[in-house]
């Protein structure tokens, strides 16, 4: 039971945008004709690990603990895992897991800043404040609660990766993070559609609760637009091959999304394909980006 309820809580299903978003990173990295140290990647990629099981574990925890576990309606991408109600017993195991998880970045950070270098400091004082804060009190805020996410993983990640990889600074990196970066706001935005009422019993103020789920669904149109955009014009530009076009093809799953939120509303928990290609754009557009740009 405890390695099933620690298995749950960290929700494996969306463990995935983490080798997603470092493995742009890498890709970003190899453009640039840099020389990858495998073992400082294996790094990189366990305390971005680490810090998504953290994150996830630490927001299972305190959803216990403020009884919104108790109110909301389970779904495969939204409502938290359930495991914690059905094992109550395990808070102070599951709080310590996403404590020690946290920590192990935390560790990890500090090597890689003695070996390679302070540029490293910002974006990891950035994402461990992102940690602590996510669940009780970025959640409070509209704004912050949307972009949050997108910043976590589509920015730090992605720039954190090619930063620690190629032991400089580089505007590309930054381009590249913007796709995951609105995609995956858009991936928890919608997912907080089934739990509108739910979180607003709690106090939380996310961006559907204050401002209306029309107004979300222009702000997830924006978005994912934005992104696909950025796409074609990087490559018009230049900046990642013509190749890369393969990575506008997931515009599908975000347009499926798109009309299911407008016909369904709140109640899109009962229909899980539309959540589903919420996560397939979220997780195949970094990823065929990735790709396309090794194989320049």
């Amino acid at each position: 039971m405890l390695i099933k309820t620690v298995f749950m809580s960290t929700r494996p299903s969306f463990l995935i945008l983490t080798p997603i978003c470092v493995f742009l990173g890498l890709s970003t990295s190899l453009a640039t004709q840099s020389q990858v140290n495998l073992f400082v990647f294996f790094l990189i990629f366990i305390g971005a690990l680490s810090a998504h099981i953290s994150v996830n574990v630490l927001n299972e925890y305190y959803d216990f603990k403020s009884g919104l576990d108790l109110k909301t309606e389970k779904t495969a991408f939204s409502g938290g895992s359930g495991a914690l109600p059905d094992s109550p017993e395990l808070a102070n195991t599951i709080l310590i897991v996403g404590l020690l998880s946290l920590m192990l970045t935390i560790f990890i950070g500090i090597y890689l800043i003695i070996e390679h270098g302070l540029q490293i400091l910002p974006i990891g004082i950035v994402g461990v404040v992102l940690i602590i804060t996510y669940t009780k009190w970025l959640n409070r805020s509209p704004f912050l609660c949307l972009i949050a996410p997108g910043l976590g993983f589509g920015i730090l990640m992605v720039v954190g990766t090619h930063v620690i990889l190629t032991a400089g600074h580089s505007y590309f990196p930054w381009l590249v993070s913007l796709v995951p970066f609105f995609l995956i706001n858009n991936l928890l935005l919608l997912n907080q559609y089934p739990d509108v009422k739910a979180d607003a019993s709690v106090g939380r103020n996310t961006f559907p609760i204050v401002f209306g789920l029309n107004k979300s669904n222009f702000v997830y149109t924006i978005f994912f637009m934005a992104a696909y955009l950025l796409i074609l014009i990087y490559i018009a530009k230049g900046y990642i091959p013509n190749q890369s076009i393969i990575a506008v093809i997931p515009i599908v799953f975000s347009l499926f999304a798109l009309f299911g939120m407008n016909k369904h509303g709140a109640g899109i928990g009962d229909f899980p394909q539309y959540l589903g290609a919420n996560v397939a754009a979220a997780t195949l557009t970094p990823l065929l980006l990735g790709i396309s740009i090794v194989y320049i």
